[in-house]
């Protein structure tokens, strides 16, 4: 196994965030004692993190080798690959890398926060734009995902070339950018590929993703279906190309546009800023939106993966000025993200309650995913012809999928790692040859601190079994409190049986432990939380408050 991680004349792969997750994507290739980062990632919280809202890759790794760290290059301008970049990119001190969209993000997310002139950042302007950074040349490739400006990478090094796809699918009717051709992939497989890494998120899907296009022809039909009702239409407010869609069936069925949703301001804007979206619709506000007939309006609102401070959920609590009833319409045109079925159902429920129509991409050809189905990973794999493949971007499940077709495909060599697998690709039999350090960092409040630390692992306690508070008078007379314990209507049997057990636990101390600080706290502790089990069943944090002895 390798002990020191410089990299030397070898080339070596490392994901510290993507390889068994979907999200928080951070990858590192290493060659002749330098790093480059593709994607400075983040991923969204569950109830797993209580209190969190986003969570981070541990970046220890290269914290520590910031030295050895060239840049970081951006594949695109999603959440999971750039919403990082403000909490680390300073810090890393290196010059990053992205097209003119996905660099108007970061520098909007980058002032923001207070940096905009603490982070480097390089705008590669043309299609198919080159820079090197020491043993690294690095070629944008365009193709077509559900945002603008979505690359893979052609990531040239002396030891052979990597093509990096980031997030992809083919789609020969993509509405917003122009992608790679095939001849062009061919030709790239055609002067040789070491390694493919390659999104892994759709394997299991037997069909292709589907086109932009046909969504045009789904959401005009499903809008001229519920003509004369008010249609509100929920997507990523990323998707580029589907706000370019919405605001073309807008004007074919005659209605106006209105965008609840700041995330969609913000992208709009920065889409106008670069050249899309230029025949958009100008919207109308709420007040215009809504003294308008129903079946002149068409909504685009964000919320579609059920977050509750989204405009879908606050029209859906009543809580929005923009208003539907019942009769109108919802479509969700995007895809229901594992983990997220909860929430969706919870909006989808109290939408129902009102009598308000869905239509689900399940219902309707309203939505394509962003990810290729296994018959595009197939024809990626004839075209460019790697030497090895290196699923990424996906479950365990999924990437160890992505290896076997791979094999089936014929591709030589199959490296399915996780994230903190150290892997050689060149020279010689590619594989693992070290793990190190890679785990989860949570934003809690202002603080970044480890998704597994005491903090973390205490809410989670309080959260199952609740508090109880013992406050000692200068006698040690216990007077109890508590938070989350199942026991109303007991709860004042409780707390008389409580107090009697810790007044006996402490009167059992003897010599020096009556006035031992430590030894009174743990034995009124002890007490109190056995009482706590015996009432209720439940073993909550019990926190003692001792006076001076």
């Amino acid at each position: 196994m390798k002990k020191d991680f410089t990299p030397e004349d070898e080339l070596l792969f490392l994901a510290l965030g993507g390889s068994g997750e979907i999200g928080m994507n951070v990858n590192l290739y290493g060659c002749q004692g330098k790093w480059l980062m593709v994607d400075l990632g983040m991923t969204f919280s569950g109830d797993q993190y209580p209190g969190v809202d986003l969570v981070f890759a541990d970046l220890e790794f290269i914290e520590e080798r910031a030295h050895q760290l060239e840049a970081i290059v951006l594949t695109h301008a999603h959440e999971d690959h750039i919403g990082a970049v403000p909490y680390f990119a300073a810090d890393l001190g290196v010059p990053i890398y992205a097209t003119p969209f996905t660099a108007d993000l970061v520098r909007r997310k980058l002032k923001e926060a207070g940096l905009v002139d603490e982070v480097e950042l390089h705008v590669i302007e043309e299609d198919h734009g080159q820079f090197a950074v020491g043993p690294f040349e690095v070629t944008y490739i365009p193709l077509a995902h559900s945002i603008a400006e979505g690359n893979a990478l052609l990531i040239d090094t002396p030891h052979g070339r990597i093509f990096h796809t980031g997030d992809w699918k083919l789609d020969e009717d993509p509405i917003i950018g122009e992608p790679t051709t095939e001849e062009e992939l061919i030709a790239i497989g055609d002067e040789g590929v070491l390694a493919l890494v390659c999104d892994s998120t759709n394997v299991f899907n037997p069909a292709p993703s589907g086109s932009e296009g046909a969504v045009y022809k789904g959401l005009l039909e499903e809008v001229q279906r519920h003509a004369g009702k008010r249609v509100m239409v929920t997507t990523f407010a990323s998707n580029v190309a589907r706000l370019q869609t919405l605001g073309d069936v807008a004007r074919e069925t005659g209605r106006q546009v209105c965008v609840a949703g700041r995330s969609l301001d913000r992208i709009i804007e920065v889409s106008q800023d670069n050249g899309y979206l230029q025949d958009f619709p100008d919207p109308v506000d709420f007040d215009t939106a809504m003294g308008l007939p129903r079946g002149e309006v068409l909504i685009i609102a964000t919320g579609g993966q059920g977050e509750p401070r989204a405009a879908l959920a606050r029209v859906a609590d009543e809580n929005h000025p923009i208003e539907l009833v019942s009769g109108d319409v919802v479509l969700f045109s995007s895809r229901q993200i594992p983990g997220n079925e909860l929430s969706i159902g919870i909006v989808q429920n109290k939408l129902a309650a009102r009598g308000i129509t869905m239509v689900t991409d399940r219902q309707s050809m309203i939505h394509v995913s962003g990810h290729p189905g296994r018959p595009e990973l197939e024809a990626l794999y004839g075209w460019i012809r790697p030497d090895i493949l290196v699923p990424v971007h996906g479950e365990m499940r999924h990437m160890q999928e992505q290896g076997r077709l791979g094999k089936e495909c014929a591709i030589p060599d199959q490296v399915v790692q996780q994230n903190g697998d150290l892997v050689r690709l060149a020279p010689g039999a590619p594989g693992k040859i070290a793990e190190v350090k890679a785990g989860r960092l949570v934003l809690d409040g202002d603080l970044i601190i480890p998704a597994d630390g005491e903090a973390i692992a205490m809410r989670r306690r309080i959260m199952r079994e609740g508090v109880l508070i013992v406050a000692l008078d200068g006698d040690l007379n216990p007077r109890i409190d508590s938070l989350g314990l199942p026991l109303d209507e007991d709860y004042d049997d409780f707390v008389a049986e409580a107090t009697r057990d810790i007044t006996a636990a402490i009167g059992k101390l003897r010599g020096g432990d009556r006035r031992d600080e430590a030894s009174v706290h743990e034995a009124a502790r002890l007490a109190a939380r056995r009482a706590a089990q015996r009432w209720s069943g439940k073993r909550p944090q019990v926190r003692v408050i001792v006076p001076n002895l």
